[in-house]
């Protein structure tokens, strides 16, 4: 039997909630890439770190969500973990969605 750790409300939540904390996210990742882009470095090192950078921020679930509602605890738990949203943004969650969340990011 499989433990389910959240709520009808909590699915709605996340779904409500995932676009902003998206482009909150990326905002962030892009003044980092500006900040990249204004060091004193060669041309060819920032554009290299740039790419390298871009590769591994699209992955990320601050950036794009499996939005099938299987995945909502693990895309929680990535946004965390990946600085995309605090714990502070789960406060509207049900309490056992937001333990099992705090669990598996290891906090």
């Amino acid at each position: 039997m499989q433990v389910q750790h959240y709520t009808e409300a909590d699915w709605k939540l996340f779904r409500r909630k995932i676009a902003g904390w998206q482009t909150d996210y990326i905002d962030r990742l892009n003044k980092g890439y500006m900040e990249l882009l204004s060091q004193d470095a060669s041309p060819a090192d920032k554009f290299w770190e740039l790419e390298e950078r871009i590769r591994a921020d699209k992955k990320k679930a601050g950036v794009l969500a499996d939005m099938r509602r299987s995945q909502m605890i693990s895309n929680l738990v990535s946004l965390v973990v990946d600085g995309a949203i605090g714990l502070e943004d789960l406060e509207e969650f049900s309490d056992p969605l937001k333990e099992i969340v705090k669990y598996l990011a290891g906090l």
